[in-house]
């Protein structure tokens, strides 16, 4: 029988154990797994709270559709009947700029008569066209690439707020790559991103003329998709199918490899393993590692950590006076706002808020904004009312407010970083059967993190033999 540890019971932690005795079970292997988990639950970063009838999303709030690996995980587990796509006028997205909300264009005309890029910018975008692609192999930031490819402009109204809508990020210091991999691509495939466009769109005319499906019906981008209850009924799905021995608010001080792998525990008991999957943060992977692999623990302090505070401020639905028609919004930094973006979350899915209420939930933080993880509880909500305030003309007070705080929220993939992972699976993977998961490597989202917990389960059982 093989023994593995798997350190970490978030999604990817949880996937990972699922993923592996799914294999098991099919090939008849004998495995036993041993999940430990610094906290008191699972989840990670995925908690559901219901807080005065309002369900607020501590974390990420669901999942793209676009992908398969979330969506065929849900069917494994049978939970693929009770999936909740955002409503339809979630495709309604919006920019904060120059004191007044945009709605983001969705395609050529919408963006011509749109007021968010003045007309020197759209000019600008345009000649994107005619910006000859990048020829070597540098790690662009996004930053670099925005303002190379589409100009300064839509670098600040559009690429900047979205890399703080999607990773806390900033645009300066974040690597192209691997952050956005797939638009580095198109630069190279097709030589520029409007010409990517045009080809990929005669290709689809032409395959629809063929008579073949060309798209799901999620779109280019996909739909947001959770449950009912939150996002935290698919990590509740994945502990409730695992046979696992799973171990709650135990952490593991250090590790040893001597043939087989030894972790000491926090609760003082030892845990002899053949193989182990580290799907902790980088930063806890690194205390782990102290006195494993001095080499391994230097590259994985280099992976910094955005700070986040997710503020939900529940509303009498009367004493609103805007329309909340829509997913939400993102600020440029240039506003001089307090706030990443805020969604407006009573109106991405339902459920989330009792009748006649509204819940909306911001953002707060990031690596542009690292200060705010200093300020007060009190000081958080006066400045997230404030840009309501200004942006949304919210006087109200509102009836619930739950302030989540995340010291290191989301890993931030600067210039360098698939370099740095690289050097990182070559140190630690030195010693054998030790393996890497979880969203500080290769990819943050939910989709990314299943996919990789795939991944690494087939390359566990590799190396035990099973192949």
């Amino acid at each position: 029988m093989s023994r593995i540890a798997v350190i970490g019971a978030g999604v990817s932690g949880l996937a990972t154990a699922y993923a592996l005795e799914q294999a098991a079970k099919a090939q008849n292997i004998e495995l036993q797994i041993t999940v430990i988990e610094k906290q008191q639950r699972s989840g990670g970063k995925i908690w559901s709270r219901h807080e005065e009838g309002y369900l607020c999303e501590w974390g990420p709030n669901g999942f793209l559709d676009n992908k398969p690996a979330t969506l065929e995980l849900c069917k494994a587990l049978t939970i693929d009947d009770t999936l909740l796509r955002s409503n339809d006028n979630a495709r309604k997205r919006f920019i904060f700029s120059d004191n007044t909300l945009h709605r983001l264009p969705e395609n050529g005309p919408m963006f011509l008569g749109s007021k968010l890029i003045s007309w020197p910018g759209k000019f600008r975008l345009a000649g994107e066209m005619f910006v000859p692609a990048k020829r070597d192999d540098r790690d662009e930031t996004l930053a670099e690439f925005g303002r190379r490819r589409l100009g300064g402009e839509a670098l600040d109204k559009l690429i900047a707020p979205m890399a703080g809508g999607i990773f806390a990020g900033d645009p300066e210091t974040m690597s192209l790559k691997s952050c956005f991999p797939r638009i580095a691509e198109l630069e190279q495939e097709y030589g520029g991103l409007l010409k990517a466009m045009i080809k990929m769109a005669r290709q689809k005319r032409a395959e629809r003329k063929a008579g073949k499906q060309v798209a799901s019906a999620a779109g280019p981008g996909g739909v947001l998709t959770s449950f009912n209850g939150g996002i935290q009924e698919l990590t509740d799905a994945l502990q409730e199918a695992l046979s696992a021995d799973l171990r709650f608010g135990v952490s593991v001080e250090s590790m040893a490899y001597f043939e087989n792998y030894i972790l000491e525990l926090s609760d003082g008991s030892q845990l002899d393993v053949d193989a182990v999957v580290s799907a902790a943060p980088a930063y806890a992977l690194a205390k782990i590692c102290r006195n494993f692999n001095r080499n391994a623990v230097k590259l994985l302090e280099q992976i910094p950590y955005a700070p986040m505070n997710v503020v939900c401020l529940g509303y009498d639905k009367q004493t609103l006076k805007c329309d909340l028609n829509g997913f939400g919004y993102l600020i440029p930094k240039k506003e001089g706002c307090s706030v990443l973006g805020t969604l407006w979350d009573s109106s991405i899915f339902p459920y989330r808020a009792p009748e006649g209420k509204v819940l909306l939930r911001s953002m707060m933080g990031g690596a542009t904004r690292p200060q705010a993880a200093n300020l007060s509880d009190e000081q958080v909500q006066i400045l997230v009312q404030a840009d309501l305030e200004r942006i949304m003309g919210i006087k109200a007070t509102p009836e619930m407010a739950r302030i989540f705080r995340h010291e290191r929220a989301i890993p931030q993939y600067v210039s360098g970083h698939a370099a740095l992972v690289k050097q990182i699976r070559s140190e630690l993977t030195a010693t054998p059967r030790l393996f890497l998961t979880g969203n500080a490597y290769e990819g943050i989202g939910l989709n990314d993190c299943v996919a990789n917990a795939n991944r690494t389960a087939a390359e566990v059982l590799k190396s035990l033999g099973h192949n």
